[in-house]
């Protein structure tokens, strides 16, 4: 006993900002992995209590997340404490060191706090369906650095927190999930405008993906080139579908127009000929 003891109480590390021996290094470990423990738990608790509450997804996610950070970030400072480290007397004495990290982490420091900044605000949550850039995608999860988005085609994309807060983002989920589809088409200029928007809305009021609050609707755009331009524009309950319903209203406006013989033409160009002997005359 007296030997455990006696090795328990061996100092590893004596200076003025840390006095740190192995059975106060132990303690410290138990205190870190307890911290984790804990803050997994009060995480699941939060969610849980949110998730009777009918609140929402990203609300249930965001306060978890938190908590969990907040209590491990606690457990950090309390674990070098029991270790023996003089917080402040460190953080004293390394001023001029964490001055050059924080510039060379920058950008690291820049996610950090855009990360939190996304979890407190919920400009985008976990759920949502949002266009960054080129991508759209399911968020699925928003670390502390990073959030992670799933494409169409499964591909998992790593977008840095700061771009979402500070670049243009599109989220298709709020303030509702209902999304506006739009199918351009263009028909002979011999048809009639009338007849073609009641063929089209016809057509569309037939799909049942298709939401009649608000109602479709079709537009006159312009006089093209070689047709007449209609934009059929409808709602849909899901984004993410938005691509697949499209494609259906496609297939079903071109077989309407086929059965009501309204001709979509094919793009016109007249070419006028001039021939260089007349001028040699």
């Amino acid at each position: 006993m007296e030997r455990l003891l006696n090795l328990l109480s061996t100092s590893l590390i004596d200076t003025p900002g840390a006095k740190v021996t192995v059975g106060a290094l132990l303690l410290g470990l138990l205190v870190l992995l307890l911290s984790f423990v804990l803050a997994s738990v009060a995480a699941r608790g939060a969610e849980g209590l949110l998730r009777r509450r009918n609140q929402s997804i990203g609300l249930q996610y965001a306060i978890a997340r938190i908590t969990r950070y907040m209590i491990i970030l606690v457990g950090v400072a309390a674990a070098l404490n029991v270790m023996g480290f003089n917080i402040t007397a460190i953080l004293a004495a390394s001023t001029v060191l964490l001055v050059g990290i924080g510039f060379g982490l920058q950008n690291i420091a820049q996610n950090f706090i855009s990360g939190l900044i996304v979890l407190l605000e919920q400009p985008v949550r976990k759920g949502d369906f949002i266009r960054v850039g080129e991508s759209v995608g399911t968020v699925t999860n928003i670390g502390l650095r990073a959030t992670e988005v799933i494409t169409r085609d499964a591909v998992t994309i790593i977008v840095p927190n700061s771009e979402l807060v500070s670049s243009q983002v599109i989220n298709h989920s709020k303030p509702t999930q209902n999304l506006r589809v739009q199918v351009r088409v263009g028909v002979h200029y011999q048809s009639d405008p009338q007849r073609v928007r009641q063929v089209l809305g016809t057509a569309i009021a037939a799909n049942p993906n298709v939401l009649q609050d608000p109602p479709p609707e079709v537009r006159f755009e312009g006089f093209g080139d070689s047709s007449l331009d209609f934009a059929v524009l409808v709602w849909i309950l899901d984004p993410r579908e938005d691509l697949r319903i499209a494609s259906g209203l496609r297939f079903d406006i071109h077989a309407a127009l086929k059965a009501a013989n309204i001709e979509i033409p094919y793009p016109q160009r007249d070419l006028h000929l001039r021939s260089g002997f007349e001028k040699l005359r």
